[in-house]
């Protein structure tokens, strides 16, 4: 009889689950075009209306889709990867306008009432108990919807902050022409191992779009050089001669010079002072001179 009574009541009133799930499918549309007025749609949307309703009916099936697996509290359900995309770019969309996450959680939650209150409204026989069930299953699946949008929100973030650094990193490392057939990069800061793999690219980069036989790092700007800067130079120095130029460090001061020695490395490169003298000494081995013009003559450098 307990078993019977059970099954009755499990017909009666279906799971939350499988309540809630049948509902976004059943009533998308509805929630589509309410969703379609809220500001997270609204403000992303802005080409059509229906744009917007378009992209509510997609994370109204994919809401279905994760109710009926009953995973309501699980980000990784199937059920949200065809949206994950399109949440990504309007979570994007709204932190490029200025929305801190804090706020684009806030619109994303906004979308939780409309839906609830259709729910409520489509289920005008059940018992208030299983309204009461239903609209918690719904409440939580919609948090881990915010969850999603936060999740993607903070990847794409992130990627964004790598991109950026990447580029100051490149803005921060000129390959600079010096002369035919000479380029340079002056270092300045800290050579790190992010850093030394940019300046070994572009300068990798430069001598072959410039055609270069010589390559002088500068390290005036670099304010220590330990073991491991000193391998990554090194590594620099070695690629370059595989691409057939010779390269020159210039700007190795008396307090670098002691640091080198102390760590008894090994530099089996050209060294100058300064970038003037490498530049000369480049100059020289290309077959010119620099010319001073002094008050008793000209004088080659």
């Amino acid at each position: 009889m307990p078993e019977h009574h059970t099954t009755a009541r499990n017909a009666e009133n279906p799971v939350p689950t499988q309540e809630v799930g049948a509902f976004l499918g059943r009533r998308r549309e509805q929630i589509a075009q309410r969703w379609a007025d809220e500001p997270l749609f609204r403000a992303v949307f802005t080409v059509t209306r229906d744009e917007a309703v378009e992209a509510g009916r997609a994370v109204a099936d994919a809401l279905a889709q994760v109710a009926g697996s009953g995973r309501v509290e699980d980000t990784d359900s199937p059920g949200f990867t065809p949206v994950r995309e399109q949440l990504t770019r309007m979570a994007a969309s709204r932190g490029r306008a200025g929305l801190t996450a804090a706020q684009i959680s806030r619109e994303v939650d906004a979308l939780r009432r409309p839906a609830v209150d259709l729910l409520v409204a489509d289920l005008p026989q059940a018992s208030s108990e299983h309204v009461r069930e239903c609209a918690t299953t719904l409440t939580a699946l919609m948090g881990t919807l915010r969850l999603v949008v936060m999740e993607t929100s903070l990847t794409e973030g992130q990627a964004l902050i790598d991109r950026q650094q990447v580029q100051l990193l490149e803005v921060a490392t000129p390959v600079i022409r010096l002369w035919d057939g000479i380029v340079g990069v002056p270092l300045i800061g800290t050579l790190d191992s992010a850093r030394s793999q940019v300046v070994m690219e572009t300068l990798l980069e430069s001598v072959v779009d410039q055609q270069a036989r010589f390559a002088i790092l500068d390290i005036t700007g670099v304010p220590t050089v330990d073991s491991l800067v000193a391998q990554h130079l090194m590594k620099t120095v070695a690629a370059v001669r595989l691409m057939g130029a010779e390269c020159v460090v210039s700007g190795i001061r008396p307090a670098i010079a002691q640091t080198i020695v102390h760590l008894g490395l090994d530099l089996p490169v050209v060294t100058r002072s300064s970038l003037a003298d490498a530049l000369a000494y480049a100059l020289h081995r290309l077959g010119a001179d620099i010319v001073s013009v002094t008050p008793g003559g000209a004088g080659t450098r």
